[in-house]
């Protein structure tokens, strides 16, 4: 049986989602718990892969089982299991054929930019103290839906076999003493949004006009778009499915 698991995560003590041979990861901590609870060797398949320091408020993965259990009571003992800067939000039965990765129709990210020193949210927010020019980046915004290639926006190394995404939403808004970019799209590249946003953050400071967006995103080239902003202001909050996979 086939089923989905909720996960949600601070990133901070983590060396990103995917499973590294020498470094600490979110996968490996709930493969361990769920073996361990389940007793027998389990593999989990997430629907991407964070890079280290970014957190996630809601990531999918999926995991095969034969094991007969109560989801109710799984989700309470690997909660009571795992650290405490690691959540099950849910578990639940799928298709049998069903893959967190490629059944996902769309991912929305988070990134949090604290506009005031804030003792408590220093780690978890990205602090920029110079005025930041809203209108311009949200007017920014508007142009990514005119292109589908982000080459420029995608770490250099890199295996994937298409730069090409399908943005469905970018808009920046202010929340308080916060000024929060949400970006939804079917896939991002490696680095992609953290690029993004270091970009309009150059158009907000006015070191770049909003035009220059086109140019940097026809150069394809990484060196034209903008600094890549910390990880730690950066958040998954919702990955999308059809809902007929759902049993």
């Amino acid at each position: 049986m086939r089923y989905f698991i909720a996960i949600s995560y601070n990133g901070k003590a983590y060396h990103g989602w995917q499973i590294q041979p020498n470094a600490i990861t979110v996968q490996e901590v709930l493969e361990q718990a769920l073996s361990t609870l389940l007793s027998e060797t389990l593999a989990v398949v997430g629907a991407g892969r964070t890079d280290a320091g970014v957190h996630a408020t809601e990531l999918i993965a999926h995991f095969d089982t034969d094991a007969t259990f109560d989801v109710n009571q799984l989700v309470f003992k690997l909660n009571s299991f795992l650290p405490q800067d690691i959540s099950i939000t849910k578990i639940y039965k799928v298709k049998s054929d069903a893959h967190a990765r490629f059944d996902a129709v769309s991912r929305t990210y988070l990134y949090r930019v604290a506009l005031k020193k804030n003792v408590f949210t220093y780690d978890n927010t990205y602090a920029i103290r110079q005025v930041l020019d809203v209108d311009r980046m949200n007017a920014a915004c508007k142009i990514l839906f005119e292109y589908k290639d982000f080459q420029c926006f995608s770490k250099s190394q890199t295996d994937v076999k298409t730069y090409y995404c399908d943005i469905m939403h970018a808009a920046w808004v202010l929340e308080g003493d916060e000024l929060h970019f949400t970006i939804k799209a079917n896939r991002f590249l490696r680095n992609m949004v953290r690029a993004i946003v270091g970009t309009m953050v150059n158009i907000g400071l006015g070191k770049m006009d909003v035009d220059d967006l086109h140019t940097v995103i026809q150069s394809k080239s990484r060196s034209e778009a903008g600094f890549s902003v910390p990880a730690h202001g950066l958040y998954l909050t919702q990955i999308e499915y059809p809902e007929d996979i759902i049993l």
